[in-house]
């Protein structure tokens, strides 16, 4: 499969309190998988945040979590909303499927909470990726668990 031919993502967007056990499971496991396993970080995911935002899934064949985001409301983890917790199934990944997770999540923001500021905790690595949705760096490059990460701002729309 091509990065052109992205496979039809089926997309739920649940407040915490409103997902399966199933639905929490698939995605704790899967920021695991990256976030401790694949980048071999030792930390603390469970945050006490998951509690109070929504949660953009995005299923392929028969309910694999392909991508998930946190979408954060304005003021619990900056005075911005915020996405959070982008990743991508290693199993799809260069199908196209995090540019439509970062498009599906700038909208769900949007959808939530109103055309603001838009801001995230993004790894170095991934700027080029995230200024491509019109994010720009916003602070000094600082280490969070050991990996160099910077703020970015996608300004409201006008």
């Amino acid at each position: 499969m091509t990065q052109q031919e992205a496979p039809q993502i089926s997309w739920i967007c649940k407040k915490f309190e409103e997902l399966t056990p199933f639905e929490v499971y698939q995605f704790l496991w899967l920021r695991n998988e990256v976030f401790v396993v694949e980048q071999n970080c030792v930390f603390q995911d469970a945050d006490y945040k998951d509690q109070h935002c929504h949660h953009l899934m995005g299923f392929i064949k028969e309910n694999q979590l392909a991508v998930y985001a946190r979408i954060v409301p304005p003021g619990l983890s900056y005075n911005e909303m915020a996405i959070g917790r982008v990743v991508a199934n290693p199993q799809c990944r260069s199908k196209g499927l995090g540019k439509a997770l970062m498009q599906k999540a700038i909208q769900t923001c949007y959808d939530l909470y109103g055309a603001g500021d838009i801001k995230i905790g993004a790894q170095c690595y991934l700027k080029k990726f995230y200024t491509s949705f019109g994010f720009a760096q916003s602070s000094d490059v600082y280490l969070e668990d050991n990996i160099e990460h910077i703020e970015m701002i996608l300004s409201a729309p006008k």
